[in-house]
């Protein structure tokens, strides 16, 4: 089968693009994740709270920590965003493994592995619960489950109010 050697060069350069938000995320959610920064953070409002009276508490000076904090935190959504979803589909991943009883030692780096191989593998563990589904007569939820004898659903045995 022939590939387009342009079309491999741009799905090439899109992945290219996409790692990099991936490599920041990861390295911000690092950085900003350590007691320290947190002091730092807490210093620059005590430090700008003590700025109020050189300013005259103006309008401005309120302006400038509104706008800062509102951009930090509005960037900040996304990079923990995008870190979070990669860490949850690692996890869930790496717990379907645990399901099937043969854990993979591949799986253990999950967390740095690219949003594609990620899709991949859920993927493939999502085709295998659907045959373990089809093998097996346990229903899917747990409202399926019949009532041990002599109990209702609500757990209380016949007669008992």
């Amino acid at each position: 089968m022939m590939r387009n050697p342009r079309a491999l060069r741009q799905r090439g350069e899109m992945a290219d693009r996409k790692l990099w938000f991936v490599h920041f995320a990861q390295w911000v959610s690092h950085v900003t994740g350590h007691p320290i920064d947190f002091m730092l953070a807490v210093t620059s409002i005590v430090l700008w709270g003590l700025t109020g009276p050189l300013f005259g508490y103006s309008d401005t000076w309120q302006l400038v920590i509104n706008t800062a904090t509102t951009i930090i935190t509005f960037l900040m959504v996304f990079v923990i965003q995008n870190t979070q979803n990669r860490d949850i589909a690692a996890m869930h991943i790496k717990i379907d493994e645990l399901m099937t009883q043969k854990a993979h030692n591949v799986l253990l780096d999950l967390e740095e592995v690219d949003d594609a191989t990620l899709e991949q593998l859920r993927q493939d563990y999502g085709r295998l619960a659907c045959k373990a589904k089809s093998r097996t007569s346990t229903p899917a939820r747990a409202e399926a489950v019949p009532a041990k004898p002599g109990k209702t659903k609500s757990g209380k045995k016949p007669g008992d109010d």
